[in-house]
């Protein structure tokens, strides 16, 4: 068996050095049509016909390797995964991610299997390898998406008072993309550059509610296309939409206080089951290791640690209470 995992892993290891050798040979092809792809656009720009829409697209590179970047495009997941990234603000490609999770997962599995000379060990290890890239990309994306959310209110007053002052909007968004921080200055930025280069605000604050999937910036959004829509004093409806954020942040906080039970039985249920089992491996290590060395044991690990993880997410949205 572990003859066997080596021979594969070795594979794996060839295949992908064979697999970057080519495509550096790749490259410079692929550079070299690409010119001339955008040479013959504009040749053929000049004879067009005057009503015809002329479309501008973004290239978005979904890896730094060209043969993998053109496999990754026929994958439309991958651009999810991609668009993930950069809410977590995570600099990297949706390429190297999916690398980094397959070379995690194999890691994690060889590496216990090394160890352990369990199979089943190996696999639930393998499993827990292919979902830590996720999980640290998910918890980045949610503090950043908490920091915005609690700078957001702030951000909304600074639009109100430059529009009070007589500022134009988009001179009170790069106003405001100047005075705030990340990741607040960082978006409003990306919004003001956008409709600065000529796409249509409505679709600029569409944009920002996809890249920041909050309750409060959709209700930014809606709220400002409504204006510009029917008109309206611009400055008293910002001001009202800060106060409903920090009221919301009040029922937040006060929902916090009454599942702070709920948190606390999670965080004890969850620590329980580990820290007994190494007290008993302290205090009487024979009577434990049939847990680790009988293949019953191993099914019976492998259970808990998956009954664990189900309760986890019951008891977890449980106390997630939206409001």
């Amino acid at each position: 068996m572990i003859m066997a995992l080596i021979a594969v892993v070795v594979f794996v290891l060839v295949a992908a050095g064979v697999f970057a050798v080519a495509s550096l040979f790749d490259e410079r092809r692929s550079h070299a049509r690409l010119l001339r792809e955008r040479l013959a656009t504009v040749q053929q720009a000049s004879e067009r016909q005057p009503s015809e829409e002329l479309l501008l697209l973004r290239d978005e590179l979904l890896s730094d390797i060209p043969a993998l970047n053109r496999m990754l495009q026929q994958w439309p997941r991958m651009t999810k995964v991609q668009h993930f990234l950069s809410q977590a603000d995570v600099k990297m490609k949706a390429g190297k991610f999916l690398l980094l999770t397959v070379c995690a997962c194999v890691t994690c599995g060889v590496l216990v299997l090394l160890l352990s000379d369990s199979p089943l060990f190996a696999g639930v290890a393998a499993l827990m390898g292919l979902f830590l890239p996720y999980a640290y990309v998910s918890y980045m994306r949610a503090r950043r998406f908490a920091k915005f959310e609690e700078l957001f209110p702030d951000a909304i007053d600074t639009l109100a008072r430059a529009v009070r002052a007589g500022h134009a909007f988009p001179t009170a968004l790069e106003l405001l993309a100047t005075e705030m921080g990340e990741p607040v200055g960082g978006e409003f930025r990306k919004l003001f550059e956008e409709q600065k280069f000529g796409l249509p605000l409505r679709d600029a604050l569409l944009n920002l509610a996809e890249r920041i999937p909050i309750v409060d910036v959709k209700f930014f959004a809606t709220a400002v296309m409504l204006q510009r829509e029917t008109g309206g004093n611009l400055a008293e409806i910002l001001d009202g939409l800060s106060y409903v954020i920090r009221e919301r942040f009040k029922i937040l906080r006060q929902v916090r206080v009454y599942t702070a039970q709920g948190r606390l039985t999670m965080i004890l249920l969850m620590a329980l089951p580990p820290i007994i089992v190494v007290v008993m491996m302290v205090m009487n290590p024979g009577f434990m290791s049939p847990l680790f060395t009988d293949p019953i044991g191993h099914a019976l690990i492998a259970g808990g640690i998956v009954l664990q993880t189900i309760g986890y997410l019951l008891i977890r949205k449980i106390i997630r209470i939206q409001v």
